[in-house]
C-alpha cells in the first residue's frame, strides 16, 4: 500500500472534528479522540482509505451537541 497525501480539505476535516470532540464527548474519551484526530492530521497521510478515522471523523462532525454543554 502507497501512502496517499491527504488535501487540505481533509485536514481541515480532521482538525475541526478535533476540537468538536472535546465538547461531544467530555473528559478522557473526548480528550484521547481529538489527539489522535490532531494526530491524524499533522501526519497528513490516509492511511487504508475511507475506514474508521474518516468514518469517525463523519460522525464527531454530524453529532449534534447538547443545548447545555454549547452555551
Amino acid at each position: 500500500m502507497i501512502p496517499v497525501p491527504m488535501d487540505h480539505h481533509e485536514k481541515m476535516r480532521l482538525r475541526a472534528a478535533a476540537f468538536r470532540a472535546t465538547r461531544l464527548y467530555p473528559g478522557p474519551v473526548g480528550e484521547l479522540l481529538s489527539r489522535e484526530l490532531l494526530t491524524w492530521e499533522e501526519f497528513g497521510y490516509r492511511l487504508g482509505g475511507e475506514q474508521l478515522v474518516m468514518r469517525l471523523v463523519d460522525h464527531v462532525l454530524q453529532s449534534p451537541i447538547a443545548q447545555a454543554e454549547a452555551a
